[in-house]
């Protein structure tokens, strides 16, 4: 079990580096005039949504069930820390995505918002990941 538990981890710091890195993205996407560059953040947002966000999430979650089904579960079932990170973790993959949702609207050109906001979205899994790990580790509940 310590293979899966490391793959699990593994994968969670792929998908997170995608999750900080995309919004980033988008911010200098959002600040992007000309043609050549805005071609050039459209290739690279769909690289890392589809080539290495998505298979990271996938796998992470992936190796998370396993983990829960093999003995997570029986051992913390009645724990509140592992519920509340199985709820964070349903509202972090809507937050990925809702990243997939606005891979698109920069491809079709119909992005409508400034790269203020992008900046504000871009801190959004920063408070995931703090949450999280402090559920795994503390275990507070």
């Amino acid at each position: 079990m310590l293979w899966v538990k490391a793959f699990h981890v593994i994968f969670m710091v792929t998908w997170f580096a995608g999750l900080f890195y995309l919004p980033r993205l988008f911010v200098y996407h959002a600040q992007c005039e000309d043609s050549p560059g805005d071609e050039r953040f459209k290739i690279m947002e769909r690289k890392l949504y589809y080539g290495i966000m998505t298979p990271g999430g996938i796998l992470t979650l992936v190796f998370g069930i396993w983990l829960l089904l093999d003995y997570a579960w029986a051992a913390y079932s009645d724990s509140g820390w592992l519920h509340a990170k199985l709820m964070l973790v349903l509202l972090l993959v809507g937050y990925h995505l809702y990243c997939g949702r606005l891979v698109r609207v920069f491809k079709t050109g119909e992005n409508r918002r400034s790269h203020r906001f992008y900046r504000w979205f871009n801190e959004i899994p920063v408070f995931f990941l703090i949450l999280i790990v402090i559920l795994v580790v503390v275990k507070p509940f």
